[in-house]
């Protein structure tokens, strides 16, 4: 027999704060008091809705379990659309099955005017059947990609809390690549591949273009439990064009004073950003390649020009040093303060075998590359974030 249950806040893990609709529940990576020094920006304000990372916990001996949720995605008339979300549900730290999101909420912006329009369809049913018998370990992993209400949990036998976990709260702060950009499933994101190989309990903060040194975010994870910090930056910085290199350095040293005020000795670790061909040595701000799109194709192209990084414009070679410089100044007071060069994660020579198929995202044998990487030199015995 179906059972109907509640959500409760105790089975949500990765989320920061929940919020009660009408209908059911919507998850957020920050809380509201981050949103509401948002200034309204409404790509942070959607990025930070779509459940990159969360998943619902549980203990059952349930063979089968439906998921209701409502998503909504974003579109834009004349590219391609994107794939659709998929929910993965993971049985004693084993991926089992997915379902593919449908219906939900459309927004389609018209890119020549700005003007959106809306289309509402039904609320999605996942359901995965045929589970292994007896008492097991749930996760139901949401899509990193779409903002997803969660509106039911069914089962036919009892749900139960799982114990609290004991492996290392691990939280991270980074862009789209950290959000999961266009890996197709919510566990084949590299940092949760990393946390998995890693065995950290994670809470992604990966926002897709908005990984802006935004002092509500350093706040947020000033006030967040974590073992283990790493932040990834640089590449929003360069593609939104959004400071120069005399704003850029007293930015990273205020974001990192404000972490160091919650988390004066936990290991962190300042990730540089990885490669990218087209903003290595120009500025942005980065742009829709329209001969792409007019071939169907997504693509992204830098338009500064290199000549203007004497005025102070951030390339991501500038990026790398001026992180690296800061870092290894500020370590020699704050032994647990940690740098990694993104290039170790993903180079020049990478993007010859797994290139970025739009010019800045990676796929998801990207990001596995990139998540077994972080794992090993983040995570191993020795390494700065070492399970301790």
């Amino acid at each position: 027999m179906i059972t109907t249950h509640p959500i409760p806040a105790s089975f949500i893990r990765g989320a920061l704060e929940l919020e009660s609709t009408a209908t059911g529940t919507i998850v957020h990576r920050l809380p509201s008091s981050a949103r509401a020094q948002a200034n309204g920006d409404p790509q942070l304000l959607m990025v930070e809705q779509q459940p990159s990372g969360v998943r619902i916990v549980f203990q059952t001996a349930s063979t089968t379990i439906e998921l209701d949720t409502v998503r909504s995605r974003t579109s834009y008339a004349g590219a391609p659309s994107r794939p659709d979300g998929v929910i993965e549900i993971v049985v004693d730290g084993s991926v089992f099955g997915e379902s593919v999101t449908n219906g939900g909420i459309l927004t389609t912006i018209d890119m020549a005017t700005g003007v959106p329009s809306r289309e509402q369809g039904p609320s999605c049913t996942s359901s995965f059947t045929n589970l292994p018998a007896g008492l097991k370990n749930i996760e139901l992993w949401l899509p990193h990609n779409e903002v997803t209400e969660l509106l039911e949990l069914r089962s036919d036998a009892p749900l139960q809390p799982q114990p609290v976990s004991v492996r290392p709260q691990w939280l991270h702060h980074g862009s789209s690549i950290s959000h999961g950009s266009n890996a197709t499933r919510p566990t084949a994101i590299w940092p949760a591949l990393a946390a998995r190989l890693g065995g950290m309990e994670l809470t992604n903060l990966g926002f897709g273009g908005s990984a802006l040194l935004d002092p509500f975010t350093a706040r947020t994870m000033r006030d967040t439990p974590a073992d283990a910090i790493s932040i990834k930056m640089g590449i929003n910085i360069v593609n939104l064009d959004l400071m120069r290199l005399r704003a850029f350095g007293p930015a990273v040293h205020g974001f990192l004073d404000t972490l160091r005020d919650g988390h004066p000795e936990t290991p962190l670790l300042v990730v540089s950003p990885v490669f990218c061909g087209i903003h290595e040595d120009t500025p942005g701000p980065g742009a829709f390649d329209m001969a792409a799109l007019a071939e169907g194709k997504m693509r992204f192209i830098a338009t500064g020009d290199p000549l203007e990084t004497a005025a102070g414009k951030l390339t991501l070679r500038i990026i790398r040093d001026e992180l690296e410089r800061i870092v290894r100044a500020r370590a020699q007071s704050d032994p647990n303060l940690h740098f990694l060069d993104g290039l170790a994660l993903y180079g020049e020579s990478d993007a010859q075998t797994h290139p970025l198929s739009d010019a800045l995202h990676p796929d998801s044998e990207t990001h596995r590359l990139m998540g077994e990487r972080f794992a090993r030199l983040a995570f191993r015995p020795g390494a700065p974030l070492e399970a301790r």
